[in-house]
């Protein structure tokens, strides 16, 4: 496996001396930490500093200090995941959690509610019989510890220092009233979407597409806990639906969401073409097609994400003449998407995401000239 992790710029020494990404493994089965952590102890970047069998355990290890990312098991004795994630979110609020569970419909609810009260991120876990043979769970798994660990230690993994430090530059916004709003978002993307979409005016008046990074059956969870929780008509998107103002759609797990017409009126396809940017959906192809049929009336929203999914998409918008806005890194679990394209000088506005609905309603609400 290659990660890009050894030709990436080193961080500056942490607390313990060895500037690695300093990793806790929660899980309740032995052999599964066991693999876990020889998987990681592989990477350079990367320092288990501990394994522990359940929640309670996992408080008391992040209370010493020294830890930077938890991979947390959901089912577990004496005290499960969901029940350790606020105390330990508590215990060290810089702390980044990563939720493991087997894939089955119940755990990934679980994840969903996981992500909402503030971990950063999940994996869904083979069975133990399977991990030592899962190749895309340890590519996965790895991408995301570095991901989170990148933002804790201030790795530069995407850019070199000299764009880092470059003052961002913004754009005018688009002159055109926009008939679709588009977002795109990956790791913390769902805590985002719900305060993102929660701000937006009750009354959209036009459709919404969404492409968030998660696997089958979370897709269609998240629709249903956003739909719940913001009282707004979320769904995930069904091959031919139509792109209809007021309608919010999620891209479902390993589709990519694209936007073609039928009988002179948008509706929504469905593929599963190769990945983009290691992602099946990846905001890239819904951009694309939402500018072929949308032009300059396309607003797209980047928020919190790892990798630089979103940005040929978003290149599309601006070149067509619409308008693009992106989360800030301050209130961003990982800034890799929302960063990509700001430092790529093609967003209008960086903003935490109540701002960025603020901006959005004015846009959508303006008085075509």
């Amino acid at each position: 496996m290659s990660f890009g992790l050894n030709s990436a710029p080193k961080p500056a020494d942490d607390a313990s001396g060895n500037g690695k990404i300093r990793v806790l493994i929660v899980d309740d089965s032995l052999v599964i930490r066991g693999v876990i952590a020889r998987l990681l102890k592989a990477v350079p970047e990367v320092d288990v500093v501990g394994t522990v069998s359940d929640g309670a355990k996992a408080i008391a290890r992040v209370k010493e200090g020294g830890v930077d990312i938890v991979v947390l098991d959901i089912e577990m004795p004496v005290m499960d995941g969901i029940t350790a994630l606020p105390r330990l979110l508590e215990a060290d609020r810089k702390v980044r959690i990563i939720m493991a569970s087997t894939l089955t419909t119940r755990n990934a609810d679980i994840s969903i509610k996981a992500l909402k009260l503030g971990a950063s991120d999940y994996i869904p876990k083979p069975s133990s019989s399977e991990l030592i043979g899962a190749a895309d769970f340890k590519e996965e798994l790895i991408r995301k510890i570095f991901a989170l660990g990148a933002k804790r230690l201030r790795l530069m993994q995407a850019a070199t220092a000299s764009e880092q430090n470059a003052p961002l530059r913004l754009r005018a916004m688009g002159a055109i009233r926009p008939k679709i709003l588009t977002v795109a978002s990956s790791t913390g993307g769902p805590k985002a979407l719900h305060g993102f979409l929660g701000a937006l005016p009750r009354h959209l008046e036009i459709p919404v597409l969404i492409t968030q990074h998660m696997p089958p059956t979370f897709t269609g969870l998240l629709a249903d806990h956003l739909m719940r929780d913001i009282n707004r008509p979320v769904f995930e998107a069904r091959d031919g639906d139509p792109v209809a103002p007021g309608t919010i759609l999620l891209a479902p797990g390993d589709f990519h969401m694209r936007v073609v017409p039928n009988a002179g009126k948008p509706v929504v396809r469905l593929d599963k073409e190769a990945k983009e940017n290691y992602c099946r959906p990846a905001a890239d192809p819904m951009l694309r097609s939402v500018v072929a049929h949308y032009g300059a009336a396309t607003l797209a929203v980047v928020l919190t994400g790892m990798g630089s999914d979103g940005l040929e998409g978003c290149r599309r918008v601006t070149g067509a003449g619409g308008t693009v806005i992106a989360q800030d890194e301050a209130s961003s679990v990982v800034w890799g998407m929302p960063g990509a394209v700001a430092r790529a000088g093609l967003c209008s506005r960086i903003a935490p995401v109540e701002e960025l609905a603020a901006v959005c309603a004015e846009l959508i609400g303006r008085t075509q000239p």
